[in-house]
């Protein structure tokens, strides 16, 4: 009569568990299908189950950013197969870009003028110049210019390999992030060479490729009176002026700013930085 009773208790206690196993089973399975069942009494695999707290922890990080939607990735630059010269514009809008610096004899000058008149310009620099003076990057950024990748070296890129252009852009891209805040969406090939690994290197770097449209050959030392003349002469809208603010005794090219820049913005001239699509 005792192994009757004991025989049949275990059979209880086989089929009750066979119960809460089929149970748990139904709601892993219901809850891939969207049911919504009741939990199920313990996990089937898996870590041990923990006694969460009712209230969040005093000691939990809470998020330091407001909610909201992911940003979006910066969209790529088409891969251009010749720079752009000019920019587009409402009004009289003009451009001055410096190049090759920024050298502490020549580009606070610069920035003196323009912060007087309170004018944005481009400052294409290069990247081995930008490393020995990142306060002056700095600066630019503080009083909203934009800067623009000049490669580190100033090469003739149609004679460089594929590799050795893309160290040259992305060590100064590097530099200008660090100095600056931002990488730069912007490039110029020195001497005005471009190439098609130029172009497609630089749009892999998210910079869009800008010449320019008056050249004021100020690293000829023409006298200040000429780099003025060759400003005053080809200024109209969508103008983008290539003069440097490094590479040799740019003192004129600081004089120079002094005079047209005041004269350009009583001729009605707006001085402006240009804005990307692609951003």
């Amino acid at each position: 009569m005792k192994k009757d009773q004991l025989l049949t208790r275990r059979r209880a206690l086989l089929a009750g568990a066979v119960a809460v196993g089929a149970a748990g089973t139904a709601g892993v399975v219901a809850l891939r299908t969207g049911g919504t069942p009741e939990a199920p009494s313990a996990p089937a695999a898996g870590a041990p189950a923990r006694h969460l707290p009712e209230k969040p922890s005093a000691y939990r990080l809470q998020p330091l950013t407001g909610y909201g939607p992911p940003r979006a990735a910066p969209r790529r630059p088409p891969v251009r197969h010749e720079p752009l010269l000019r920019i587009s514009g409402r009004g009289r809008t003009m451009v001055l870009t410096f190049d090759d610096g920024p050298d502490p004899r020549y580009t606070p000058g610069i920035l003196d003028t323009l912060r007087e008149y309170d004018v944005r310009a481009m400052f294409f620099v290069c990247g081995e110049m930008a490393s020995y003076n990142k306060d002056l990057l700095a600066r630019m950024a503080d009083e909203g210019h934009v800067v623009g990748n000049h490669t580190w070296s100033h090469p003739l890129l149609t004679k460089l390999r594929r590799g050795q252009i893309r160290s040259e852009m992305e060590r100064t891209s590097d530099v200008i992030e660090d100095a600056y805040g931002e990488r730069p969406q912007w490039f110029r090939a020195p001497y005005g060479a471009w190439n098609r690994a130029a172009f497609q290197l630089g749009a892999e770097l998210g910079m869009e490729p800008l010449a320019w449209t008056v050249d004021t050959l100020d690293w000829t030392t023409p006298g200040t009176g000429t780099i003025v003349d060759r400003v005053e002469s080809g200024a109209a809208p969508g103008v983008v002026v290539l003069s440097h603010d490094a590479g040799g005794d740019r003192s004129q090219s600081v004089r120079a700013l002094r005079r047209y820049l005041p004269q350009l913005l009583d001729s009605g001239y707006h001085i402006t930085v240009p804005r990307r699509q692609y951003t």
